[in-house]
């Protein structure tokens, strides 16, 4: 009788310790903990077993113990540690820490592709950015082979690089990166299900992303290009002027003569038809209106008085030049004939940019 009291007892107090030693795990558990500075950031490798994991964040200052990892997972058995990188930089508890990698809360910075940006823009974007160097993003953006086999004509990834906002990690490599862009446009142009040939389109659809922003007059600037291809015109078309600059190493910010009478593949003044390949990379609605111009007999524009972006566009080099002397006039007005001695030739050109004369 005597021994079943004191086993009873005995058996009660190891309940009470039992429940005294979860309760004290518990409180680890959820107690918030760091031994890092402002911020770590701790890379999980696919395949990494939960050990592995629990020594990585006790060595990196995020959790008091690995064994506070161990327990949290035996509180969580259904779920699974997801691999990627964490950025921890705050004081979390373990149950916490466990619960975001268990969710899979990896780091990521967005980094966003605007229309009509080129890859050189981007490549200064990514550096900015401190994710990547401009010159290694660069280096795989001169190499076309990602859209080879849809685009065999051309020279670089500059076109298919297609504007989005994406979300990267710190580890993400120069070659994955123009993987992805490339594929957004692969997606894009599948949904498209366009007909027109891939390098030609894109290439025309860069020149209508950059020469307006005004969304309704896309599709008329496509058609003047379009219209003069079929005349056998030069295209005359600034921002290929700009874009051989910018491969050659010598743009300074604006046109100059020399630009314009530079032999360049690029340089539209120089060469009729379209450039060898994109220069910049067009959002969809430039796409759109690369596929789909205008029904027009426009084969002139120039921009309109007044900064907004808009253009007037002609039939006729005399209409044109009425246009022309209109926005030289308005420049003549507000900055006393400065804007005027800046405003670009009649000799047959579609956009009405500024150009130094040297």
């Amino acid at each position: 009788m005597m021994k079943s009291k004191r086993a009873r007892r005995l058996a009660g107090w190891a309940v009470v310790c039992g429940l005294a030693a979860g309760a004290g795990l518990y409180r680890q558990l959820n107690l918030p903990f760091s031994a890092f500075g402002e911020e770590v950031f701790v890379e999980l490798p696919r395949g990494t077993g939960t050990v592995r994991i629990a020594e990585m964040l006790e060595t990196s200052g995020v959790v008091r113990s690995r064994w506070l990892l161990l327990a949290a997972r035996l509180l969580r058995p259904g779920s699974k540690l997801q691999a990627g990188e964490y950025r921890f930089h705050k004081r979390a508890s373990a149950l916490e820490v466990y619960d975001r990698i268990a969710r899979g809360d990896v780091f990521y910075i967005p980094f966003t592709v605007p229309e009509g940006a080129n890859m050189f823009e981007i490549g200064a974007s990514l550096e900015a950015a401190g994710i990547m160097e401009s010159e290694e993003f660069l280096r795989r953006a001169r190499n076309p082979d990602p859209i080879r086999d849809l685009a065999p004509d051309a020279p670089s990834l500059e076109g298919y690089l297609f504007p989005s906002t994406y979300w990267i990690s710190r580890s993400t490599t120069a070659a994955e990166l123009c993987r992805r862009l490339t594929g957004e446009f692969r997606r894009v142009w599948q949904e498209l299900n366009a007909q027109a040939p891939p390098h030609e389109t894109v290439t025309l659809a860069s020149m209508v992303e950059k020469e307006t922003a005004v969304p309704a007059e896309r599709e008329l600037v496509a058609s003047v290009f379009r219209n003069r291809l079929e005349l056998g015109m030069k295209l005359d078309c600034d921002p290929t002027t700009i874009y051989a600059a910018l491969l050659e190493g010598r743009y300074r910010g604006r046109i100059h003569v020399s630009d314009l009478q530079d032999k360049n593949p690029y340089n539209t003044y120089q060469h009729a038809g379209l450039p060898p390949g994109p220069i910049a990379n067009p959002g969809l609605a430039s796409l759109k209106a690369a596929l789909t111009p205008a029904d027009s007999n426009y084969l002139y524009f120039v921009a309109r008085p007044g900064g907004s972006g808009e253009h007037s566009f002609s039939a006729s080099l005399q209409q044109h030049q009425v246009a022309v002397t209109r926005y030289r006039g308005a420049g003549m007005n507000r900055n006393n004939g400065k804007e005027a001695l800046q405003a670009k030739t009649t000799r047959g050109v579609p956009g009405g940019k500024k150009t130094s004369r040297h």
